[in-house]
This record gives structure tokens, C-alpha cells and sequence, in this order.
């Protein structure tokens, strides 16, 4: 009866789907986009098969359909697998570590400026005064019409990663406070929404001028990173975007880390605390297939940003700011250092920001410093460190092969440059309430 393009997981869905007579939503990769269309186009003839998303980054349809119907379509040759379209949900689990950003304002003059960040969440407050003139493209992919946030995630997000503080007088301040921001509404105001749709944000933003993606959604359970969504991950890596993904909020249990987390490319983020230890709640590797993740951890516990207007995601301040916990926020903190890293050379791909950001990262649970000992797959690398990264970014040199430990060693002197007079406030978007 199934197809050897099935996984397990999807077989499963499909009976369910089959016993109880309803439709099945699924993503199918074909063998070619000729393929594709052609199948696309008789799918959305047949009238029992409804085409929800076209991908053109990888030869892929999201489909709704009855099981009879999927038998029949994967029989044809064309189709090379099908995977299940699953529910993704913001990682948000209801400071300021050291991570240096403030000192990479004020030494190098470097706030991120020209570069773009793409937050694909749930929506953006433009309005908000954190965003004046840093809001860029936005669309929305949730059916809902516009990428208004209205369930404030989206907003908390973007405000990590680059939101300038106008609304508390330069307190609560993003990592890049001078990059442009997109946004991608992919998930329902509830949280929620289907990978198809993240999927087809993502692609938006790639093809559009994002230069980081940032994703602090996932799915739940343990993930070998096959999947459709960390297939369209990888796709856009290897176009020569930067793709930051969280970790998740599963742990401490191993083996927790879902979707697209587990995707092989991007850079996964797990989440510190307070005591800039790993927080309880980050999920922890391997992933399913054994591979070491998450790659490298930063704050998520406690965090202030930006307020949605008319939600009251997280623990709320004022009218402007609310305070969240979670991978979700641990996520943008690492968006908003690599855009700090382009800034200071625009010629760094993918891969050499993610080994220069691990290189460069603080063993957190180092016994100097009396904490717990915690292998890779608890805080990959370790916790961010924001100047030796962009101070090597900015140099040209690789960092020494080695993790460094508490302290950290003086990387290469860099040029020195005026200091931008906005940048003057400390950074004080992760201060602990």
C-alpha cells in the first residue's frame, strides 16, 4: 500500500488520514521543476487535490489531499519523496551575559548597518518606535493579509536582533540596532502554522535581499534534519545566505532538538541563563542522526524587547517592552552578531561565519568558574561572544582552532575606527528583571 517515498512518519499520518476520511496536507519534491509544474498544474485540475505553496529554491509542492489520491500521485515516476507538513510553533518558554556587543559599537563603530536580518515568525509592529526607519520589505504567508504581528513574538524577535531602544532611551537595545529588518509572517497570530508556509517566507526572503534569516519556530520531538523544512534551510545556505535557527525548548532531555534546528547548515542556537550557564529549558543533541547540536548557545532567559501593540506575549513592562524566555530569544542574538560580522567584512560566506561565531564562543561550563559540566551537545561551542568575533571578522584572520575558555584570549588588534555616537549606550536589552 505505501510507497517506499514515504518515511514512517508520514505513513502514520497518512492512515490516520485514510481511516478517518480526511485530507492529509504534505510537501512532495519532485525530480525536476519541469516535473513539478507539470503535476502542479494537473493536481490543481483534478479538483480533489489543493495546491497551498509552489517552491522554486528546491522542486517542492504543499499539497492538501485525500490518501487515495497521494497513492496515486506517488506512484508516478516524477515524484522523488514525500514528507509530512507539520506544525511548527515559536519556541517561547514563558541579562546581559557578557556577549561584548556594546563594545563593538562604541571601539569598532559597527552597529550592523546595511545589512538586512529577515525575521520569519509571526509578524512585525512597525510601528513600534524601536523599528523607525529599520523596517524593510514584509509579507505575509499565514493568510491573515498583512504581517501585522498581533501575537507579539515576532516583534520580541526583531527587537533582539536589531531594534535601536528609541522607546526607553537607548536601555532596551538590539544586538544591530542599524540594520534593516524583514518580516515574514509565516505563523498564525496563535504561534502556529504549517512548514509549508515558513518554507515559502524563507524563499521570499532569500530571493528578496535578506542577508540573515532568523527562525525561532520549530517542531517538536527529535529531528534527523531530512525533512522538507531543513531541506529549504540548507538550499538557502547554500545560496549564500546565513541562517539562524533555534535550538528549541525540550530540554534538558537529549535528543530533543526538532526541526529545522537539525538542518546541517544553519547555525543552531541553544540558550543561556542568567547565571550564564545553559538554561534548563534548551533543547539538547544529537539530533536523531547523531550529528552534535545545537552549535552554539546564547542569552534567552528573561529577555526585554519590543511590545507588540495590543499583546501580552511573555511577562509585560510598559506599553512598549515585555520580557520572554526561551530559544526564541536566544536566536536573534546570534542574527544580530553575524550582521555585526558582515558589517565588518562583507565578504564572509556562511560557512566561515559559523566556524569563526564557534571558534570564538566562551566554554560557559568551564569548573574555573564553579558551573556544571556540559559536553557539545548541551552548549555546542559555547556562549557567543560578540567583540572577538567581529574583531576577527574585521581583521581577516581566522581564529585559532581551538574553543577558548574563560577568559577569553585578546584576538588581533583591528583598525582602529570612530565610534558611532548613538552606539554610546551600554547594552542592557538582556538585563535580567
Amino acid at each position: 500500500m505505501y510507497s517506499e517515498k514515504f518515511s514512517a512518519h508520514v505513513r502514520e499520518a497518512v492512515e490516520e488520514a485514510r481511516m478517518a476520511s480526511e485530507e492529509v496536507q504534505v510537501i512532495v519534491r519532485f525530480h525536476s521543476t519541469a516535473s513539478q509544474r507539470s503535476i502542479g498544474r494537473l493536481a490543481a485540475g483534478a479538483g480533489t487535490i489543493k495546491v497551498n505553496q509552489e517552491y522554486r529554491l528546491i522542486p517542492a509542492t504543499a499539497l492538501s489531499l485525500t490518501a487515495p489520491a497521494l497513492d496515486e500521485l506517488t506512484d508516478s515516476d516524477d515524484v522523488a519523496e514525500v514528507w509530512l507538513d507539520e506544525a511548527v510553533h515559536i519556541l517561547l518558554d514563558v541579562s546581559t551575559p557578557h556577549i561584548r556587543a556594546p563594545q563593538v559599537w562604541e571601539q569598532m563603530g559597527n552597529d550592523g548597518e546595511g545589512v538586512t536580518i529577515c525575521v520569519v515568525d509571526t509578524g512585525i509592529d512597525a510601528t513600534h518606535p524601536d523599528f523607525a526607519g529599520r523596517v524593510g520589505l514584509t509579507a505575509d504567508f499565514s493568510g491573515k493579509g498583512s504581517a501585522v504581528d498581533g501575537n507579539g513574538h515576532g516583534t520580541h524577535v526583531a527587537s533582539t536582533a536589531a531594534g535601536t531602544g528609541a522607546a526607553s532611551g537607548g536601555k532596551y537595545i538590539g544586538v544591530a540596532p542599524g540594520a534593516t529588518i524583514m518580516a515574514a509572517k509565516a505563523l498564525a497570530d496563535n504561534g502556529s502554522g504549517r512548514m509549508s508556509n515558513v518554507m515559502a517566507g524563507l524563499e521570499w526572503a532569500a530571493q528578496n535581499g535578506a542577508d540573515i534569516l532568523n527562525l525561532s519556530l520549530g517542531s517538536r520531538g527529535s529531528s534527523d534534519g531530512s525533512d522538507a523544512l531543513s531541506t529549504m534551510c540548507n538550499t538557502i545556505v547554500e545560496m549564500g545566505k546565513i541562517m539562524v535557527v533555534a535550538a528549541g525548548n525540550s530540554g534538558p532531555r537529549q535528543s530533543t532538538i526538532g526541526s529545522p534546528g537539525a538542518a546541517e547548515r544553519v547555525i543552531t542556537v541553544g540558550a543561556s541563563n542568567d547565571q550564564d550557564s545553559v538554561a534548563r529549558f534548551s533543547s539538547r543533541g544529537p539530533t536523531a542522526d547523531g550529528r552534535v547540536k545545537p552549535d552554539v548557545v546564547a542569552p534567552g532567559s528573561r529577555i526585554v524587547a519590543a511590545r507588540a501593540a495590543g499583546t501580552s506575549v511573555g511577562q509585560v513592562v510598559d506599553e512598549h517592552y515585555t520580557t520572554a524566555s526561551g530559544t526564541s530569544m536566544a536566536t536573534p542574538h546570534v542574527a544580530g552578531l553575524v550582521a555585526l560580522m558582515l558589517r565588518a567584512d562583507t565578504g564572509l560566506g556562511p560557512i566561515e561565519i559559523k566556524k569563526m561565531l564557534m571558534a570564538t564562543s566562551v566554554d560557559i561550563n568551564s569548573s574555573e568558574y564553579g558551573q556544571t559540566e556540559a559536553d557539545k551537545y548541551i552548549q555546542g561551542d559555547g556562549r557567543i561572544d560578540a567583540l572577538t568575533a567581529v574583531q576577527y571578522a574585521e581583521s581577516g584572520q581566522q581564529p585559532p582552532p581551538h574553543k577558548p575558555s574563560l577568559p577569553v584570549p585578546s584576538p588581533p588588534s583591528p583598525s582602529p575606527s570612530p565610534p558611532i555616537g548613538c552606539m554610546a549606550a551600554p547594552l542592557k536589552l538582556l538585563k535580567l528583571l
